[in-house]
C-alpha cells in the first residue's frame, strides 16, 4: 500500500492513524509518510521516495541511520536473548559510561522513555524533598505524564490542547508554570511558593516550542534559586543530552543540576530512557529507599547494547566539533537564501540541533515570541521542502537535527530545495 491507503487503514484501527500525535501532520497539513527503511542521512517511504532527515527519530539517531557499529552490535546481542527480567552486564556498562560523561551523575536508574524518565525523576525529587508543588515552563515538554500537561510543548503545542482531560485538578493545581528565560518571574514564583516546590524542572535548551537558548545567566540564577530554597533542580536533557555536546547542555552552560533525564541518543534508536544525578538523592529510590520505581524492560539487554556502542561513537575527539560545524553551515546557508528573497527569517543553532522561525524579530527567548511567528509560511515551506525530498519535523513548534552523516552533499541539496522554496513564498 503507499503513504495514503496506509494512512487510511492506520485511521481504522488507530487513533488518528498515529501512534504519537506529532506523526499526524496536523501541524502542517496532508498525510503523513510511512517509512519503511533508513540509512545513513536518508530516510524511504513505502512509495520508495527518498528524503534528507532532519528528525533522525527525534534527535537518537545522531550517527546516522542504520549505522554498521550500531547494527552489528544489536544483531549479536539478539542473538543472545531479547530481554531477562534480570541484571545484565550491558546496563552497568551504560551506567559507567554515563556517569563519566555527565557532570552531575553519581547514579543513574534505566528506564524504556522520556516521560518515564521525568515522572520518576519528579517522583523522586517529591519524596526527597517531602514537598508536593513542581515549577516547569511555559511550552516545554517533559513527556505526558499528568503532571507535566500543564502549558506544555511539542504536539500539545501543535495540536492547540491548552492541557489535557484526563488530568485531576488536584494534579495540575501542583504544576506552577512561568515563562521560560525570565528570571524575575521565576524569582516571584519562588518568593511565593519556594517553600513547598519539590522540583524545577526545565530544558536547559527548550526543543518543544521549535528551539530556544537560555538567557545568558538565566540557568545559573535557577541553580540559585533552588539552592536557596532547597529545591531540586531538574535537567532535562532527553532532547539535548549527547546532542548539543558530549555531557549535555549542562557541560556546555557549566551548570550542575541535581537530577538529570536523559533518552534518545543512549538507546541508539531503541527506546530508552534513564535519569540520575547526586547520590544522596538517588539513595531514595527503591531497593535504596522507600521511593518505588521499577520496569520489567528497563536496563533491556538489547536497547543497552545499542546505546553503548552509540555513547563510544559519540565519544570520539572532534564528534561534536564536526557535527557543529555542519549545523552552521547549513542554518547559515538557510539564512542566506531567505534575506535574498526577503524573507523574514531567523535560526538558532547548537551541537547537531537547530530551529527555524518565520519571524522578523531576532530574538526568540519564549513561548509568546514563538506565538508570534507565521505559522502558515511554515507549512507552505515544510511542504515545499518535503516535495523535493527534504524532511523536517511537522510542526512550526518542533527543532531539528544533523546527524554526522549529513555531509556536503546532503547539505548542498538541501540548500538547494530551500532556493526553490523561498522563491515560492
Amino acid at each position: 500500500m503507499n503513504n495514503h491507503d496506509l494512512f487510511l487503514s492506520a485511521q481504522k484501527y488507530i487513533p488518528g492513524g498515529v501512534n504519537s500525535p506529532v506523526r499526524a501532520f496536523k501541524g502542517v497539513g496532508g498525510d503523513p509518510l510511512f517509512i519503511k527503511k533508513a540509512k545513513g542521512p536518508y530516510i524511504y517511504d513505502v512509495d520508495d521516495k527518498e528524503y534528507i532527515d532532519y528528525i533522525g527519530s527525534w534527535g537518537p539517531m545522531i550517527a546516522g541511520h542504520s549505522n554498521k557499529k550500531v547494527l552489528k552490535a544489536v544483531h549479536k546481542a539478539v542473538d543472545q536473548g531479547m530481554s531477562f527480567g534480570t541484571p545484565t552486564e550491558q546496563e552497568v556498562t551504560v551506567a559507567e559510561k554515563m556517569c563519566k560523561l555527565i557532570p552531575s551523575m553519581d547514579m543513574v536508574r534505566m528506564v524504556n522513555s522520556g516521560t518515564e524518565a521525568t515522572m520518576s525523576a519528579i517522583r523522586l525529587a517529591r519524596g526527597f524533598t517531602g514537598r508536593d508543588k513542581i515549577i516547569k515552563f511555559e511550552g516545554c515538554y517533559h513527556g505526558h505524564a499528568d503532571s507535566f500537561l500543564v502549558k506544555a510543548g511539542s504536539g500539545v503545542l501543535t495540536l492547540g490542547i491548552p492541557g489535557s482531560p484526563g488530568v485531576p485538578s488536584a494534579v495540575a493545581d501542583l504544576t506552577l508554570t512561568v515563562a521560560y528565560n525570565d528570571l524575575d518571574a521565576l524569582e516571584s514564583t519562588m518568593q511565593a511558593h519556594g517553600d513547598d516546590v519539590a522540583a524545577i524542572i526545565v530544558e536547559p535548551i527548550a526543543g518543544n516550542m521549535n528551539m530556544i537558548l537560555p538567557l545568558e545567566g538565566y540557568l545559573q540564577g535557577m541553580r540559585d534559586l533552588c539552592d536557596k530554597y532547597g529545591t531540586i533542580l531538574i535537567f532535562d536533557e532527553v532532547m539535548t543530552g549527547f546532542r548539543v555536546a558530549l555531557g549535555g547542555a549542562q557541560e556546555l552552560y557549566n551548570i550542575t543540576p541535581d537530577l538529570s533525564t536523559f533518552g534518545k541518543v543512549i538507546g541508539g534508536g531503541l527506546p530508552v530512557g534513564a535519569f540520575g544525578g547526586r547520590k544522596d538523592i538517588m539513595s531514595h529510590i527503591a531497593p535504596l529507599g522507600p521511593v518505588y520505581q521499577a520496569g520489567t524492560l528497563s536496563g533491556n539487554p538489547v536497547a543497552m547494547t545499542a546505546g553503548s556502542v552509540m555513547l563510544d561513537i559519540v565519544s570520539k575527539k572532534g564528534f561534536y566539533d564536526d557535527l557543529a560545524i555542519k549545523t552552521q553551515n547549513l542554518t547559515k546557508g538557510l539564512k542566506e537564501i531567505a534575506d535574498k528573497n526577503s524573507i523574514p527569517f531567523h535560526t538558532v543553532n547548537e551541537g547537531g540541533m537547530f530551529g527555524m522561525f518565520f519571524t522578523e524579530n531576532l530574538e526568540i527567548n519564549n513561548f509568546e515570541d514563538i506565538a508570534h511567528c507565521d505559522e502558515e509560511r511554515f507549512k507552505v515551506f515544510f511542504h515545499k521542502m518535503l516535495d523535493q525530498g527534504v524532511y523536517f519535523g511537522p510542526s512550526a513548534y518542533e527543532a531539528a537535527f544533523v546527524s554526522s552523516t549529513h555531509d556536503e552533499v546532503t547539505l548542498s541539496k538541501t540548500l538547494k530545495a530551500a532556493t526553490f522554496a523561498f522563491s515560492e513564498l
